[in-house]
């Protein structure tokens, strides 16, 4: 959604406004009853840390003075500077952790956990790695931490190019290689789509039912970006070519159908696999919302779409966020929406900037969509 778009709507009154844009777009929007949502909310996550920890003074009234009570930290690489991922986390520093977000006034919504199971084949090395993820749910639920995401990384996030941005900033972006079937195979080697999907299903049935015991949701995040060629250097991605982005998600879903196996929405990574991202992706919010599958959201904007993108700022890309809230907003969605990957810029070498317009952004979405409606 353009800017000007959003300050017509503003200016307008809101009531009875509409930002869909195309006529497609709009039909698109959930047809349930329209209601307010208190609930759902902007929340910031390990992209943005001011200062050296996230769970420090700096870093948590960074967040409070931009309007953000909720965090996500990230345990999928060190867990402070200089330290290698930890297999099994430190409770007694999760506890100091959580003592200061109390201490501060933020809330500790989840932890990004080490993917590097998806890495690991059928033995005891898997079922060992297996043991310690259980143990640290137990963790997460003894400090209040009901969320655990992860980000299945058989091959590195694909990105091979930049494009000039706004104010001299730059775009991060992908476009298919020509001869992407002479790229070298990666540092996991040849992984079929059914050596891939067995992982999967060994990992959520051995694990979803421990998050149901502790009360702790796994929410997974789309591969970045999906629709890559079967094959790519040497992998079938789970969210891969031919099956469409929707279809990857329902089965992955489908392996145990719990309200703790869901996803960590990410839009713009689920647009990088669609055509036309506009009215394409409000079908996939829809049946993840309907049957309580999104954990929560990462809000990335993408202009392009299936094999060729620039990721861009919030507000000027292909898609329409006030429909995805919208849906959101009518489906109960009490869940998080964190800004997800900005542009850089020589003057933002940390993305501040570009997280507190984000930060911003969608905090008015929000309060727009519940204007919208009347009481």
């Amino acid at each position: 959604m353009l800017r000007r778009d959003f300050a017509r709507v503003v200016a307008g009154g809101v009531l009875g406004a509409s930002l869909a844009g195309p006529a497609a777009a709009a039909a698109a929007v959930s047809a349930a009853p329209r209601r307010k949502n208190t609930l759902h909310h902007v929340g910031g996550d390990y992209h943005c840390v001011q200062g050296d920890h996230w769970a420090s003074k700096r870093n948590i009234e960074f967040h409070l003075r931009h309007g953000v009570k909720t965090f996500h930290a990230n345990f999928g690489g060190a867990e402070s500077a200089g330290q290698a991922p930890r297999d099994e986390w430190d409770l007694d520093a999760m506890k100091r952790w959580r003592d200061s977000c109390d201490q501060g006034g933020l809330f500790w919504e989840g932890i990004r956990m080490d993917s590097r199971y998806i890495y690991l084949k059928p033995g005891a090395e898997r079922d060992r790695k297996i043991e310690a993820i259980i143990g640290n749910i137990q963790k997460a639920s003894q400090v209040g931490v009901k969320m655990i995401t992860h980000h299945w990384t058989m091959i590195p996030i694909r990105r091979n190019g930049h494009t000039p941005g706004r104010g001299g900033s730059s775009y991060h972006s992908f476009k298919l290689e020509e001869n992407w079937k002479d790229l070298p195979v990666g540092a996991n080697g040849v992984v079929s789509s059914d050596d891939y999907w067995e992982r999967i299903t060994y990992f959520l049935t051995k694990v979803i039912p421990v998050c149901a015991q502790y009360n702790v949701k796994m929410a997974v995040h789309p591969y970045d970006p999906p629709g890559l060629p079967r094959g790519y250097q040497g992998v079938d991605n789970w969210d891969g070519a031919p099956v469409s982005v929707l279809d990857s998600l329902k089965r992955y879903e489908a392996i145990v159908d719990s309200p703790y196996n869901g996803f960590q929405l990410c839009l713009g990574t689920c647009g990088e696999g669609l055509r036309d991202m506009k009215t394409e992706i409000l079908p996939i919010v829809r049946y993840l919302a309907g049957k309580g599958k999104i954990h929560n959201v990462h809000m990335r904007n993408v202009r392009g779409g299936l094999h060729e993108f620039q990721e861009v700022y919030h507000d000027e890309g292909d898609m329409n966020f006030i429909d995805v809230i919208r849906i959101l907003r009518d489906a109960g969605y009490a869940g998080t929406y964190l800004p997800d990957h900005a542009p850089t810029h020589p003057d933002d070498p940390g993305k501040l900037q570009a997280f507190t317009f984000a930060f911003g952004y969608i905090k008015a979405l929000i309060d727009v969509a519940n204007l919208e409606v009347p009481g």
